[in-house]
């Protein structure tokens, strides 16, 4: 499919990282076409990277379904997809980057250890959150103390200095206190994997990305993001986080839930579903690349 051009604010570069879990559903559909319009309507570049670094939830094929998928509904990437599996000599080069500058530690504790550390504080586990890592393995309070090192993790500013602040294109200013949201996290796991906040930096960076156009569930990701670009000297992209796809419980729309596979009987039905998401109820008439155009038009002259 042909470059569409639209506005260009000098160099765009955004992507679609699904993780090879399942076959893309509404609510991903929502998220693909979203950054794909957003890279169509800047006159720039679309990449599709494939988030594999969680290995053991990962379905084989479903990559090459996924992009089959995406392919049946237009949106091809401009260049061959990137796997993150491929690509642990980078994430261990910045892991090794933050130990050399002090930002990033071992840390011996189990969930068991976390979960009874929080219990003493009074603290207990959000439902759709982690247990805050209150500290207990920092050089500054002794370390590992004898214990085995299992994961790694970024040491993040104390109060007042743990404040992140961002300016995501739709939702407005963001903030988020890392040492009360979060606490130190993880980026290198206990099973030996890298974790997605260090990862997903990484490639962003390596990728050369400008513009990050996702679902608002992962906003809450942003400031760890920011933070990691900080201090490993790379560039912050713009962020777009769009509205998601709720199921008939009222939860986000995923795989976890029993999110069921896209019905590609008819693109053009899915893609105006997807739209209608984003504020573009466009009618299926047409070609697929026909509907596209409309929604690139559209999105041009409606997009913040």
């Amino acid at each position: 499919m042909g470059r569409y051009l639209g506005r260009n604010l000098g160099r765009y570069v955004g992507r679609f990282a699904p993780s090879p879990t399942g076959p893309l559903h509404a609510g991903s559909l929502v998220a693909a076409l979203a950054s794909w319009l957003d890279a169509r309507a800047h006159g720039g570049t679309w990449l599709v990277r494939i988030e594999d670094v969680d290995l053991p939830r990962c379905v084989p094929g479903a990559d090459q379904i996924i992009l089959q998928q995406l392919a049946a509904c237009g949106l091809v990437p401009d260049t061959p997809p990137v796997y993150q599996s491929q690509r642990g000599t980078r994430y261990q080069g910045a892991l090794d980057q933050l130990i050399a500058t002090g930002h990033a530690y071992p840390c011996g504790c189990t969930r068991a250890d976390i979960a009874q550390a929080n219990a003493a504080l009074g603290l207990s586990k959000p439902r759709h959150g982690d247990l805050v890592y209150p500290g207990t393995c920092r050089p500054e309070r002794g370390g590992l103390k004898g214990k085995p090192a299992r994961a790694w993790r970024l040491q993040v500013p104390d109060a007042p200095h743990d404040l992140i602040t961002w300016q995501d294109r739709l939702l407005g200013g963001q903030c988020q206190h890392l040492s009360t949201a979060v606490g130190d996290f993880v980026i290198k796991r206990a099973d030996g994997l890298w974790a997605y906040q260090l990862a997903v930096v990484v490639d962003d960076a390596a990728q050369g990305v400008t513009d990050i156009v996702r679902g608002a569930d992962l906003c809450d990701n942003t400031p760890r993001q920011i933070l990691l670009q900080q201090w490993l000297n790379l560039p912050t992209p713009r962020y777009l986080h769009t509205p998601l796809v709720l199921g008939d419980n009222g939860e986000k729309l995923s795989k976890q839930n029993g999110a069921q596979a896209l019905d590609l009987s008819s693109p053009q039905q899915a893609l105006r579903l997807a739209g209608q998401a984003l504020g573009l109820d466009i009618a299926p008439q047409g070609t697929v690349a026909e509907w596209l155009m409309q929604a690139v038009r559209r999105w041009t002259s409606q997009a913040p």
